[in-house]
């Protein structure tokens, strides 16, 4: 008998054994027919009607608390506070200290808690009181620590809210799913400005209060009973969340087994600890993460958006209302890029072509100090984020299986990238302005840096899958039997129809 023959008997044996197990579930309704398509609609559309509005809301007010601190330095928290430029600085990177490291553990103990929803809510609650307490504080120091600790909280928010997404969407659903929770982020910037401008413009003073103050005790409440809110608004995972129940349940186990050919669920050996090492080992994670750090330095005027406005010239308030528009745009981009994304499965030129449109906008400001020139170049910069939406749904997509491993993987890409975040706190500087021209053209080469490789990693994945199309063994690369075996299980057929549909997995380049 030849190889192939025994490796058939095998699976036939491994088979029967199966049908015991497999006696458990009816069969699901067939994968593209009339009555499967219907019942995923109706799974889909309940978790879009309260998971994406509850996280959605959040991101809006995640950064809007985070970003706080940059719209209250144009009404005096400077000069009330005694801080220098250095020390501003300072205050403003301080938060990623915390923030950075803190989002591996966080998404590690997400992965490991059976309750999600608590878990996120109990630290949305804490970082709007976080927020609101800065409003008391009194000197460096004080502001300094708020800094600190806002950022531990806020650490579990992003990518635990894109790993929460990618225990419940398809691959082919995530892209426009984790677009509409990061149009919270631009949207923020927009609202935030706002808002800001309306607390700023007319809060001074009120009970003797200074109106930056004001801002951080509006801002903080408001965050503090969303959070309350998420405890009950956001879904748990697909075999426990209260509000999916009976065959919907399955379904959602079953749609995310059959996307990837194996169960979404971890075995006995992926323990926390084992999907960090295997996250840390592989290089196409430490690519991610190093290029999301460059493309975050190309990106970071964000936190001086309003200081940016301010140069075209104009008074506080019509430079926080000149700051909302390119967002409200970036948004709606974001959200169309992401959509188009999952109707063509690419990746690559739907993250880095927007890198390019930044770099043209920077180019544009380096010519000219004009304010119609600047102002254009503001739209092109925000669309960039269009791109940044779309990274950490790539980095799911290209690790999907265990959990555990892409539970740290998005932790790893996302907490060493806001490290770029933490270098762009020092790039903006005051005297620097109004022109910014060695803060535009750090940022163009680190954005040059990340397109590079980004470029990488897309040949890296068309590579992985013309080994897939040329071996049918290399399709199991990394998989474990158990996990194709609970696939077949949720979904009612024989171990062979779920070792095929593995065989048929793709990477999205």
């Amino acid at each position: 008998m030849s190889k192939l023959a025994d490796e058939k008997e095998d699976v036939t044996a491994d088979s029967v054994e199966h049908k015991e197990h497999a006696e458990l579930f009816d069969k699901l309704p067939e994968r593209g027919s009339a009555e499967r398509l219907a019942a995923e609609r109706r799974l889909v559309r309940k978790l879009d009607m309260r998971l994406l509005p509850t996280i959605f809301l959040i991101f809006i007010l995640n950064y809007i608390d985070r970003n706080g601190i940059t719209t209250a330095r144009l009404k005096g928290l400077e000069q009330d506070l005694g801080l220098s430029d250095l020390q501003y600085s300072v205050v403003l990177s301080i938060l990623f200290v915390s923030y950075c490291p803190a989002q591996v553990p966080s998404n590690m103990l997400l992965n490991y808690v059976t309750r999600p929803s608590w878990y996120i809510g109990g630290c949305v609650i804490a970082w709007g009181l976080t927020s609101a307490l800065t409003g008391v504080t009194k000197d460096y120091g004080g502001i300094l620590a708020c800094r600190i600790f806002i950022g531990l909280p806020e650490a579990a928010f992003y990518p635990g809210a894109i790993y929460l997404l990618s225990r419940w969407y398809t691959k082919k659903e995530l892209a426009f799913r984790s677009a509409i929770l990061y149009t919270g982020l631009l949207i923020s910037n927009a609202f935030g400005a706002l808002m800001a401008a309306g607390i700023l413009g007319h809060m001074d003073g009120k009970r003797g209060i200074r109106a930056w103050r004001w801002l951080f005790f509006i801002e903080g409440s408001i965050t503090m009973a969303l959070g309350f809110f998420s405890l009950w608004a956001l879904p748990d995972y697909p075999n426990n969340t209260r509000w999916i129940v009976g065959d919907q349940r399955r379904l959602a186990q079953a749609r995310l087994a059959e996307d990837a050919g194996e169960a979404d669920q971890d075995t006995e050996l992926d323990t926390p600890m084992a999907g960090l090492k295997m996250a840390i080992k592989d290089p196409l994670v430490l690519t991610f993460a190093l290029m999301t750090a460059s493309q975050l330095l190309g990106l970071s005027f964000i936190s001086f958006f309003p200081t940016l406005t301010q140069t075209l010239g104009f008074s506080t308030t019509i430079s926080l209302l000149l700051a909302a528009p390119p967002w409200f745009v970036a948004g709606a981009i974001c959200c169309l890029n992401a959509w188009h994304a999952d109707k063509t499965g690419e990746r690559f030129f739907h993250i880095a072509g927007w890198w390019w449109g930044v770099i043209l906008g920077f180019i544009i400001s380096l010519c000219t100090m004009s304010v119609g020139g600047r102002y254009v170049s503001m739209f092109l910069m925000s669309f960039g984020y269009a791109g940044f939406a779309m990274t950490l749904v790539w980095v799911s997509n290209s690790i999907p299986r265990p959990p555990t491993k892409r539970a740290a993987a998005i932790g790893i890409v996302n907490g060493f990238g806001n490290l770029g975040n933490l270098m762009g706190s020092y790039v903006w500087k005051a005297e620097w302005g109004p022109e910014y021209h060695q803060s535009m053209i750090v940022s163009l080469c680190a954005l040059v840096f990340s397109s590079v490789l980004s470029l990488g990693i897309r040949q890296h994945l068309i590579r992985k899958n013309r080994q897939l199309d040329a071996d049918e063994k290399a399709s199991m690369d990394g998989a474990t039997e158990n996990r194709v075996r609970e696939a077949a299980i949720l979904e009612g057929i024989a171990f062979e129809q779920a070792l095929e549909r593995r065989r048929g997995f793709r990477y999205l380049p």
